[in-house]
Parts: C-alpha cells; structure tokens; sequence
C-alpha cells in the first residue's frame, strides 16, 4: 500500500459506499501508520457473542470454507469475563463493559463504579480529556450498560435516564447513536416515537431529568430520529445525537411471538456516519460500535433472530475494517463483552435432542453453500462464564494475542486514548 502524507480533514465515510462494498471474509491488508502509533480506536462489541456464536454466525453467512470478516483481523486472543461480585462468577453487561472501560472488575449492574460504589476514571471521558473525539452506537438504548460504562458512572444500571443526563453535561461524547429515546424525555412526553404502541405497550417515556434532548440541543447536538436525517445531517460543532426507537431497536422475544430484527437505522449506516463526524478531529477518536440483538435474541433462544443481528453486526465490522485499512492509525478490535445461551452448534440428527424449555434445540439453520444443516444447542436464557474471542488489526494489535482477562482491554486501549 502506498502510505500518502497525513490529512487531517478526512474524506467523508459514508454508508452508502461502504456497505455497498461489503465482501465478507475478504483478506485484510495490513498497513502500517506513518509514525508507527495509532490515533484512533474502534471497538466493536458483540453482546453477549462468544466462540459458538461466531463460529454459527461462520456456517450461516460464509459456509464451511468461508470466513467471517471479524475472523480474518491478524491477531487474535481469549479474554476472560469474570466480575468481581459475591453473589456471581458470571457477569453482566455493566460489569464486563465497566472492566473495559476502567480496568477494574466490579459488581454486576455497577456502571464504572467499584465495589463500594465509588465512580471510577472511564476511558471514553479520558479520551475526551486528552482532546480526542469520542462517539458510540448501538441497537440498544444508548444508556444502556455497555456504552454507559465508557461516558458514565452509576451504582446502577437501570437509571438509565442519570446516564443520559451524565452524556449530555458531564461527558459528552461527540456522536450517540441507537435507541432509548424514552429515557430522554420526561414521563408523559412522547417524542418523535409514540408511547405505548400496539408492537410494545410497556414502551413510554419515563425519564426524571427533563427534557433531555432539548439540552443537547442547548449544547450544541445535532438531533435526528429517522434513517433519512442522519444521512443529511452535518453534525453541529461535531456533535450528533440520534434516537431511533423507544427502547431498543427490535423486539427482542421468543420465535413467532413477535420477534422482530428491524431496526430503522442499521447498525452499519449508523457506524460509518459516526466515523465521517468523528474523523474530522485531528488528535483522534474512540468509537464504540455495539450490536445488542445477539444477547438479546440468545435470552429468548431465538436463534433465527440472532444469526439475524450477527449479520448485521457482521456488516458493520465491514465498515470498520475499510475504515483502518485505509487509516492506518486506527485500532481496531472486535469482541464480546460475555457469553448468552450456554450455547453449543450440534449436528441436526435426532438422537441428540436433548431435552426442552431452555435445552431444547433450535433450527435446524442451513450451512450456506451446501446441502448441511446445524441445530443451536442452548443451556441457560441466562449468561454463561465462557471465554470470549477477540481479534485485531491495526497498531498494537498483537497486544491482544494470548490469554487475558477482559480488563486487558482497557490496558491497551489505554496506551492509545488517554496520551
């Protein structure tokens, strides 16, 4: 690759182009930063998503000679996910999402707080300090544990309307992209997405802190709600929030019960308009990309759907990866903050059923490009304590080669954002 001298108004990336692009499980070309020090990160969360799920993500979308584009970054390691809470070994999303973000293992539900409750350093609010850009998406709400942990701090996770205030005051990331639009606005105000609708009639605004989106116009956010106002929006001094749902962007039940993957804004379009906003900052950025649907649809054993969001996901790694590959000071590292499901890949015969309710098997699902099937194999509607994958590409990549327990995330990432 030809390195060109540094720009540091980059071209815009646009969702369009990107997308369009996609060639899932193509090589990638590793390139080296003019200096050798990357300026940017880009972690890539899949909720929930451990070995098995990649690897049915893997048969479902590439086949069994095919890989998936998460799976081809050169370097690659396990991370642990254990959190340091009396009740429980296995951990949450707050608790997981807070290890990487502070380096320090907490209690679950805690959001960057210790185990006494004292709010902890987040690296999303260090890289801001040190004059980075910062930004986060997601199909969840946008307060919900996992992006909390990098621009809040609370005991709990459900004050999820605290959390939007902390944004919005105290943090500010630059770009806040998904769902939650309920915890943004006070109770009895609906905004752009009616309350209590036919699809969910437990959705309704409901935050405590006023009306927050009127105070991140205040200071100085953009504000859109649809797919077509984020495509023309030119963010603010920077700064774009976008609502798209309620809650979350799907209804996250069991198969044939009203399971729906739709979200109004993909996943990808939302991370490549996150990057063009956030590229314009010549020290840098950390973005966070989260697809919640996988933990989500693994609650209910919904396997259909979750191969769905691993799609998406997918998709949007592809954008990510086109991104660093041709910004070579950029980081990126794609994981899971834990395993959902207990979940196993198992042949479709038969004689292996293994029981009903949380264990019974769920497909069979086709391996693309042959005449094969597999079933998903589940063990709990809960989290499991298993290993997470994590692969890399960019500068300090190879940090993540081996075995380390996930507050190694933040060790590296550290060594990035917060100079």
């Amino acid at each position: 690759m030809t390195v060109r001298p540094r720009r540091w108004l980059l071209a815009p990336v646009t969702a369009a182009v990107v997308v369009a692009g996609l060639t899932p499980g193509s090589a990638v070309t590793t390139a080296a930063p003019v200096d050798g020090r990357a300026r940017n990160v880009i972690l890539v969360n899949g909720d929930g998503m451990a070995a098995a799920q990649r690897e049915a993500a893997r048969l479902f979308l590439a086949g069994l000679d095919g890989q998936l584009t998460m799976d081809t970054l050169p370097h690659s390691g396990q991370l642990t996910t254990s959190p340091h809470d009396p009740r429980s070994p296995v951990t949450d999303s707050a608790a997981a999402a807070s290890a990487w973000a502070t380096s320090i293992r907490t209690y679950n539900g805690a959001v960057s707080v210790d185990v006494d409750g004292k709010p902890l350093p987040t690296i999303g609010a260090q890289a801001k300090a040190a004059g980075r850009a910062t930004g986060l998406v997601t199909t969840a709400q946008v307060t919900d544990a996992s992006p909390a942990a990098f621009f809040a701090t609370t005991a709990d996770r459900s004050a999820q309307d605290e959390i939007a205030r902390q944004y919005v005051e105290v943090t500010r990331p630059d770009v806040i992209l998904g769902g939650g639009e309920d915890w943004w606005l006070p109770a009895g105000t609906a905004g752009a997405y009616p309350d209590r609708t036919a699809a969910d009639p437990t959705e309704a605004s409901r935050g405590t802190r006023g009306d927050l989106v009127a105070k991140a116009r205040g200071a100085g956010y953009r504000y859109v709600s649809t797919a077509d106002q984020l495509a023309r929006a030119e963010p603010t001094g920077g700064r774009l929030l976008g609502l798209f749902g309620n809650e979350e962007l799907f209804q996250q039940r069991s198969e044939g019960e009203g399971d729906v993957y739709a979200p109004p804004v993909s996943l990808a379009a939302m991370t490549a308009k996150a990057l063009e906003a956030l590229s314009t900052n010549r020290k840098g950025f950390f973005l966070l990309v989260e697809e919640e649907g996988i933990d989500e649809f693994a609650h209910e054993n919904n396997g259909a759907r979750m191969l769905q969001a691993l799609g998406e996901l997918e998709k949007a790694v592809v954008v990510a990866r086109d991104y660093a590959a041709t910004h070579p000071d950029t980081l990126l590292v794609v994981t899971g903050d834990h395993e959902c499901g207990g979940l196993t890949i198992e042949d479709t015969g038969a004689s292996d059923e293994s029981g009903d309710g949380v264990s019974a098997e769920d497909g069979p699902f086709p391996v693309k490009g042959s005449d094969l099937s597999f079933n998903l194999d589940w063990t709990t509607d809960g989290h499991s304590g298993a290993d997470v994958p994590v692969t890399a590409y960019g500068p300090l990549a190879d940090r993540f080669t081996g075995k380390h327990p996930n507050t190694y995330v933040h060790e590296v990432l550290a060594q990035v954002l917060t100079r």
